[in-house]
């Protein structure tokens, strides 16, 4: 079981933070909780398959038509799929690289919606923001590899990485946007890839820290498919300070990523519009896994 908790609220355009915007108390604060319970089954030493099954709780506070507070509760994209070492379980070197491909289907809602107040005053139901919504509408497939090497005064190197690979141009919900090309929301690929070191504490049995770095987000144009619709694309570079606790069958683990640099890019509407959108991205995180082995 994993756990992210994120609050988003510093508004960037490129790498140029909007200061103004908390000045004018118009900044827009996206609250997130994020519970992934996974299951693995270890066929043989090298071979492994398994599932995600995600549930988002987001919260996001409206201060421009359609204004309003916005609630989405639902299960997100669940993903299914298989992993593979590359070497057989244990080497000798204590080094290892493994690779899985998933599928991910579109269970998540995509199109919650919430009660609003519109430029004339008028309670509506308005669309909840791309940035809450607990799906995306599309199927797609993530490729991600894992590696670790050992190395002098008993500390190991580490990296992971996983891209989000999703073919469907837009999912054909409507946005509140009037822009060109941004009437639709788009279905967008997603990346993560983090690296680092860690080394067991002494004299206390179980106890790993690591500290590393990482960066996310979403790229301004997919690698299949189209890339229309209205997108905020963009990363995050954070530094990640962690640690990793193992006592018989369980391993609880905990990460406080915190941001150094944040890019909003352009997308490919505000190429069409001549304009450089703005997004809400987060000071920190902080993320828990808690997993049993049977």
């Amino acid at each position: 079981m994993g756990y992210r908790y994120q609050p988003s609220f510093r508004h960037f355009v490129g790498t140029v933070e909007q200061r103004q915007r908390e000045i004018n108390r118009n900044r827009i604060l996206n609250i997130y909780h994020l519970l992934d319970f996974s299951l693995e089954r270890q066929l043989t030493r090298r071979w492994s398959v398994g599932t995600s099954v995600p549930f988002l709780f987001a919260h996001r506070n409206q201060l421009y038509n359609p204004r309003g507070k916005f609630v989405v509760n639902s299960i997100g994209d669940i993903s299914i799929g298989g992993r593979a070492w590359i070497f057989k379980p244990p080497t000798e070197s204590g080094d290892n690289i493994s690779v899985g491909m998933f599928l991910k289907l579109p269970t998540g809602k995509y199109n919650a919606t919430g009660l609003a107040t519109n430029a004339q005053g008028q309670q509506i139901i308005a669309t909840a923001d791309q940035s809450i919504q607990a799906g995306d509408g599309g199927t797609g497939f993530a490729v991600d590899l894992q590696a670790y090497k050992r190395i002098p005064f008993q500390s190991e190197l580490y990296f992971a990485g996983a891209h989000l690979f999703n073919p469907r141009n837009t999912n054909g919900v409507s946005t509140f946007r009037g822009a060109r090309g941004e009437q639709v929301m788009s279905v967008t690929d997603q990346y993560l890839y983090r690296g680092g070191i860690g080394r067991p504490v002494p004299k206390v049995r179980g106890l790993a820290v690591s500290f590393g770095g990482r960066i996310e987000g979403v790229p301004v144009r997919d690698a299949f498919g189209g890339s229309d619709g209205f997108r905020r694309p963009g990363y995050a570079i954070s530094l990640d300070p962690g640690f990793l606790y193992v006592r018989g069958p369980y391993m609880f683990s905990c990460n406080i990523p915190f941001a150094i640099e944040r890019n909003r890019k352009r997308s490919v509407a505000d190429y069409m519009n001549g304009r450089h959108g703005d997004a809400a991205f987060a000071d920190y995180s902080i993320m828990f896994s808690l997993s049993r082995r049977f």
